[in-house]
């Protein structure tokens, strides 16, 4: 078996982007040859980072596809991983394919699997990412994460401010200070994982640079307080490079349990209603009960389960 990258040949970019993963079920629905090539040009997908696994006869068998930022030095996340039906072990030939790219960049990418929310009661989705979850695991992206995907669109409509919360820009110092006071207690799980391996005040200035590099502006970031001026959360609404997202959210460990958590959605919301967006995406964690309740309150609706397979944190 053979493992390289689609960038040494271009005959090998356009091989590799007119394979077509065909085992009956696909976890996530296939990138078309002409989606790839877009994201190709936008600098998402590179040669570098599309692998193939071929046989002796030059017949490819399996397929990874990597994203990053378009001004991303390595890629940020494994995006598809294909594996030709008929293949006896999918699930080694995927791991051998998924360490030759790792060992290529440098580095472990996360894997991002998208699922439909009732993929436990469909035997053949199951069976789908068993094989997935195998190759990663052998990879060394050991950790799992599951998170709800949320969607709002105008139909849902928006909520009027209750004047319980007031919204103000803030320095990066009061920033910093609030992602620190936001970690304590909290419910998300790569939260709660970092901090095992670094301070708060270190996953703060981790949190913040990476809001910073999303395509949403610093300017559109704001501080809840209450109307005395005590401070209650912190809203960022932030952008993919598809859509508007709602980004970062909390409430200071003090204040929670008062339903502020709402207001603060809400504030998102209006922010990206009144620019015109048609489509505002979120995440959170399955076991933060209290976030996906905000969510569903809000009007977000749930369009998958995605499952996050990454490297443990290094102590």
């Amino acid at each position: 078996m053979i493992f390289r990258c689609a960038a040494a040949d271009p005959a090998d970019l356009d091989r590799a982007l007119a394979y077509e993963g065909d085992r009956p079920v696909e976890v996530v629905a296939a990138l078309t040859a002409e989606a790839i090539r877009e994201e190709l040009a936008e600098n998402r997908l590179r040669p570098e980072w599309i692998w193939f696994a071929e046989d002796e006869e030059g017949e490819i068998l399996a397929r990874a596809l990597w994203w990053g930022r378009t001004d991303s030095e390595r890629p940020v996340a494994l995006d598809c991983l294909q594996v030709r039906a008929g293949v006896p072990d999918p699930g080694a030939l995927a791991a051998g394919l998924l360490a030759a790219g790792h060992e290529a960049f440098g580095t472990l990418p996360l894997y991002n699997v998208s699922l439909p929310g009732d993929w436990r009661t469909r035997p053949e989705f199951a069976a789908a990412l068993a094989w997935r979850q195998e190759a990663a695991y052998a990879a060394g992206l050991t950790r799992e994460i599951e998170r709800l995907r949320y969607e709002w669109t105008p139909a849902a409509g928006t909520a009027e401010p209750t004047g319980r919360l007031v919204f103000r820009e803030a320095t990066d110092e009061e920033f910093l200070d609030a992602f620190v006071r936001l970690s304590q207690g909290s419910l998300d799980v790569a939260t709660q994982n970092e901090l095992r391996s670094m301070s708060a005040e270190e996953l703060a200035r981790e949190d913040m640079e990476f809001y910073l590099d999303c395509p949403g502006e610093r300017s559109w970031w704001r501080l809840a307080h209450l109307p005395d001026g005590t401070l209650a959360g912190l809203a960022i609404p932030s952008a993919t490079p598809y859509h508007r997202n709602v980004g970062y959210l909390g409430i200071v460990p003090e204040q929670r349990g008062k339903g502020l958590i709402d207001e603060v959605l809400a504030e998102i919301t209006r922010f990206h209603a009144a620019a015109g967006a048609q489509r505002v995406t979120a995440t959170t964690d399955t076991v933060n009960a209290p976030m996906a309740a905000a969510f569903d309150r809000a009007g977000y609706e749930v369009t998958q389960i995605r499952l996050v397979l990454e490297q443990p944190s290094q102590a």
